[in-house]
């Protein structure tokens, strides 16, 4: 990668990579503050490039948007430490809560997100929709509204599948489809620490595989998928990396969607659990869509248009993919 030529976005890179601990090990809001402020100002100069002004024009829009979130913060803790909250608790973990949301994205502060997703890299939207996203929600898990974020969530899942229809770019339809896992994520949270983690870590391996795909292939937009020159196991790899992503069984994102409708129908909470099987269902249509397309339709392939990508990418590649299938055994042994 560039990055590790620059030695200021090599500087930055490690200061946002060591500064996300600070929010998570501090004992106070006032640590948690410092950590999301520092966290902001190593990742906006890592995003501005000179050359590119989407690049610019996302880092500005970026800056300005998560200035607001931890000044949001910052004020529900001075008002906490003023004791106020004896008489509006519900009020300042709400506003507190919200703070947070607008941090990683998530309904209905979210229109931010796919906007600056389209103007940035491939490595810089992989930490957005992952590494980014680490500091909010841990702080989310130690001072959580149930009620607050069960609606949030079932918001989170709704606008990840409207915004996923007629979208043309991979990176908007990877930035609502993180908006759609991010309802997941959080009642993975309300569930179990552990249990996030996993699903997290899960999530992020995936991001992983498809950010790689992409920038190797030099694919933008989802019409590049039905013309471009392809090899057809970097089409299988799409496909199972597509629907790990919408939670088909019998691979790895249905074990842990599983885990999550079983504890919400245990505790009698229906309605989350409609639609949030009804939101995994139209986002397994649309991914399903688009994977029939590019693997059946009929497509010109050019002499003098080659993808030069290594052998051993590819088999790297597959060999990450073929992991999701073994989401069929984790599940089996779990239940047993």
């Amino acid at each position: 990668m560039l990055f590790m030529i620059n030695s200021n976005k090599m500087f930055f890179f490690f200061t946002l990579f060591f500064k996300t601990l600070t929010p998570i090990s501090s004992n106070s809001g006032l640590g948690g503050w410092i950590g999301l402020k520092i966290n902001l100002l190593s990742f906006t100069p890592r995003i501005t490039s000179p050359k590119n002004l989407l690049n610019s024009e996302a880092s500005l829009k970026y800056f300005l948007t998560q200035s607001i979130a931890p000044i949001n913060f910052l004020f529900s803790i001075l008002l906490k430490l003023l004791m106020l909250n004896f008489f509006f608790q519900d009020l300042f973990s709400i506003k507190m809560n919200s703070s947070l949301l607008k941090k990683m994205g998530s309904t209905p502060f979210h229109f931010w997100f796919p906007n600056i997703m389209e103007g940035l890299s491939g490595l810089n939207c992989f930490i957005l929709m992952t590494w980014q996203k680490i500091p909010p929600l841990i702080l989310l898990s130690y001072y959580m509204n149930i009620n607050f974020i069960s609606i949030i969530m079932i918001f989170n899942c709704i606008m990840g599948v409207m915004g996923s229809f007629n979208q043309n770019s991979i990176r908007k339809l990877m930035a609502f489809s993180s908006i759609n896992n991010l309802g997941w994520m959080m009642s993975s949270l309300m569930i179990s620490e552990s249990i996030g983690k996993l699903f997290f870590i899960m999530y992020s391996f995936l991001i992983m595989i498809m950010c790689i795909m992409f920038y190797l292939n030099n694919i933008f937009f989802i019409n590049q998928l039905f013309n471009i020159n392809l090899n057809f196991f970097l089409k299988i790899s799409l496909m199972i990396n597509f629907l790990f992503l919408g939670g088909l069984p019998p691979l790895l994102g249905f074990f842990f969607k599983s885990m999550i409708i079983n504890f919400f129908i245990m505790n009698n909470m229906f309605l989350i659990t409609f639609f949030f099987i009804m939101s995994s269902l139209i986002m397994i249509f649309v991914y399903i869509r688009i994977i029939y397309s590019s693997l059946l339709f009929y497509s010109f392939k050019f002499k003098w248009f080659k993808n030069f990508i290594k052998y051993n990418y590819i088999m790297i590649i597959n060999f990450f993919s073929l992991i999701s299938l073994s989401g069929m055994i984790f599940s089996t042994f779990f239940f047993i």
